[in-house]
């Protein structure tokens, strides 16, 4: 089983100077996916999801975080 580090990704996309460099590191994902076998393809569909909603659940903590901070204030 092949692992994916989508983070290395993540945070290179985050880091983009400009929306052409973040297209290019989609392209970049979007390349090594077609270059799979389908059965990585499918490992590669399912850790994606999994890094997608641990990723929203870490940004929502952190959008909750602040929120309760301001309105404590």
């Amino acid at each position: 089983m092949a692992i994916f580090d989508f983070k290395r990704y993540h945070i290179r996309s985050i880091n983009a100077a400009s929306g052409e460099e973040r297209a290019a590191i989609n392209q970049e994902l979007r390349d090594l996916y077609a270059s799979l076998p389908e059965e990585e393809q499918r490992e590669f569909n399912e850790q994606l999801q999994k890094f997608l909603a641990t990723e929203r659940a870490r940004q929502k903590s952190g959008l909750e975080a602040i929120r309760g901070t301001d309105n404590a204030n």
